[in-house]
């Protein structure tokens, strides 16, 4: 993949956005006007800002919206709704409204089985899947 497939995709809401931070991959959706619902440290640990690190040490993290810059940290990302020759996705509606719901809630975070690509492909397709678990178990 180069660098010319990445940031130059159009975005649209609903859309599955792979993060490449250094070391690992982090998932959000895309719910338009530049915001993105994303699994975040949780609030009562503020001075870590947007730390995935922290989310997987501490094993908790918290449903949040946020700018899709604030998330990125200036790395690379694309559209990668990589699922939907497999799956139909759901409604945008109901995409969207799903995610907005969510905001606030706190959930389990695990590397191999409660992480950011099974949250967001859980409200893309209403099935959690993660490429990293099957291509780790399989």
């Amino acid at each position: 993949m180069g660098q010319e497939d990445m940031f130059y995709e159009e975005l649209k809401p609903g859309d599955l956005i792979e993060i490449f931070h250094l070391g690992y991959k982090d998932w959000a959706i895309y719910v338009g006007d530049g915001y993105v619902i994303h699994l975040a440290p949780p609030t009562e640990f503020p001075k870590l800002g947007s730390s995935k690190m922290f989310t997987f040490l501490s094993h908790k993290a918290v449903v949040t919206e946020d700018s899709l810059d604030n998330v990125a940290w200036g790395c690379l990302y694309r559209v990668n709704n990589h699922l939907d020759h497999q799956y139909r996705p759901q409604p945008l509606d109901k995409i969207i409204s799903s995610a907005k719901k969510m905001i606030g809630d706190r959930k389990m975070y695990r590397v191999l089985c409660e992480n950011s690509e099974k949250f967001v492909t859980d409200l893309r397709y209403g099935w959690p899947r993660c490429k990293l678990v099957r291509s780790t178990l399989g």
